[in-house]
């Protein structure tokens, strides 16, 4: 999936809550499955569209509909990074500020709650364009971002998402899966 016009994701991704949310169309509707004889009865779970980049998310964990919002939106600021890729000129490009401390900063701070983060997001967001900009090849991006191999690797493999998104990538290439 490809951006409509330049920035529009990274915007959605740095922008607040309420402003994504504004960006979106929004549906509740019941949910089905466990939550005991409560969770049919209410429009609880939430799905979301954005506007602008046609990617959609859900949340239906919780019988509350605004814990399944904050959740839907933390899933759509994290399917903007993986699913909608800006274009990159490999021979312009030079890292942003703000992926040049992410990658400076190693993935030993990379918890839990810092990959729920907009900032987490926008990194990865760079980092995967410029990934596919070289073909999906660790190596090659490597030695664009100014990192080792297996440190990139180690980034590339910090949250199940993105490993799979990598992977896709990888096999449309013909490459080897990342562990």
């Amino acid at each position: 999936m490809t951006s409509p016009a330049p920035g529009v994701r990274d915007a959605a991704i740095a922008a607040s809550d309420d402003e994504l949310l504004r960006q979106c169309e929004v549906d509740r509707y019941r949910a089905s499955g466990p939550g005991g004889q409560h969770r049919n009865k209410t429009e609880s779970a939430v799905r979301l569209r954005h506007r602008l980049t046609g990617v959609i998310t859900h949340a239906d964990d919780s019988r509350s509909q605004h814990e399944n919002r904050a959740r839907a939106v933390k899933r759509l600021r994290a399917h903007l990074a993986l699913e909608v890729r800006e274009p990159i000129d490999l021979e312009a490009w030079a890292p942003s500020p703000r992926l040049a401390a992410f990658l400076a900063g190693g993935t030993a701070r990379l918890g839990e709650k810092t990959r729920q983060t907009a900032e987490f997001w926008l990194a990865i967001a760079e980092l995967l364009d410029v990934t596919l900009a070289c073909g999906a090849e660790v190596a090659t991006t490597a030695a664009r971002v100014g990192l080792g191999s297996a440190a990139l690797a180690k980034f590339l493999t910090v949250d199940p998402q993105i490993v799979r998104t990598i992977n896709h990538a990888r096999a449309q290439r013909g490459l080897k899966a990342l562990r």
